[in-house]
């Protein structure tokens, strides 16, 4: 019977599946196909134009030989880690006070999550502003008579980092908040009416019951922050340029000098290469564990 039933499960839906095709060989030729396209021009001297001329490990020797390239694995690992976990920590205390059904919560909800429809450049610019020491928040602080206070991130080569990822936190922690508070409008009411008949305190009951019971939540909002750190390029280009000098440079801004400024195909090809690796090593043993998880809960 499991035979024959077999084709039957092979052969339902068949128009839905006929109709995927076309997504599924656009997804192949388009993704898969670029991906290797590119991963295999990394091991040739392309240069302005794409060569077939194999130089073997020569692109990543001279990527991991450069100053530029190893401050700019540095930024990306000081914004990501930061961004994931004061974006978690602020947008869920931020979910969970709106959670409170407190008044005008539509409004403070909008107020939270309008940073989210700017794009990063809007962004990056107005941040620039805020934290120019010219007339930003230090010429604010200093008029009120503070005159030896100093608050200049984006033009402190040790701080800068942490500028761009100011500008980054107050876009995308409204994003996060509605995805928590989504999550948090899915917990049962009885809960609630439990863990208050037992006495346990409120901290006590998002730690221990609300949280691991958030669970999907937390990890599509992983998902999505990890996406954004990859890839962040608008906020340095708007903010800093990568400077001051190459203090805030981060790899996407790299791939995109070397391949459209500097006319090195073959170093922006190693160099995107690696940060595809980067997401792979987090990606595959994640999406292996989840579906092994999935597979023993069945």
């Amino acid at each position: 019977m499991a035979q024959t039933g077999r084709p039957t499960q092979l052969f339902r839906n068949k128009s839905a599946k006929i109709a995927a095709i076309p997504m599924v060989l656009t997804a192949l030729v388009v993704f898969v196909g670029a991906t290797l396209w590119t991963v295999f021009h990394s091991f040739t001297k392309s240069k302005l134009l794409p060569s077939t001329k194999f130089v073997g490990l020569d692109q990543y020797e001279r990527l991991w030989s450069q100053n530029r390239w190893l401050i700019s694995i540095e930024n990306l690992a000081i914004y990501g880690i930061c961004s994931m976990i004061f974006s978690l920590i602020i947008g869920f205390l931020l979910a969970a006070m709106l959670d409170q059904k407190i008044r005008f919560e539509n409004t403070f909800r909008s107020i939270f999550l309008y940073p989210f429809a700017l794009s990063f450049i809007v962004t990056g610019l107005v941040w620039q502003w805020i934290l120019n020491p010219e007339f930003g928040i230090q010429k604010i602080v200093r008029n009120l008579g503070f005159e030896n206070f100093v608050f200049d991130p984006l033009y402190n080569p040790d701080i800068v980092i942490y500028g761009i990822l100011i500008a980054g936190l107050w876009q995308g922690t409204g994003l996060i908040m509605c995805l928590m508070l989504a999550g948090l409008r899915g917990i049962d009411e009885d809960i609630w009416k439990a863990a208050r008949v037992d006495g346990i305190p409120m901290w006590k009951t998002y730690i221990f019951i609300v949280i691991p019971m958030m669970r999907a939540v937390f990890i599509t909002t992983l998902v999505i922050i990890a996406s954004g750190i990859v890839k962040v390029y608008d906020l340095v280009v708007a903010q800093t340029s990568g400077g001051p000098g190459i203090a805030s440079e981060v790899p996407a801004k790299y791939v995109y000098d070397y391949m459209f400024k500097n006319q090195n195909l073959g170093q922006g090809f190693a160099a995107s290469t690696m940060m595809l690796l980067s997401v792979l090593v987090i990606v595959v043993p994640w999406a292996y564990l989840e579906f092994k998880g999935e597979r023993s809960r069945g």
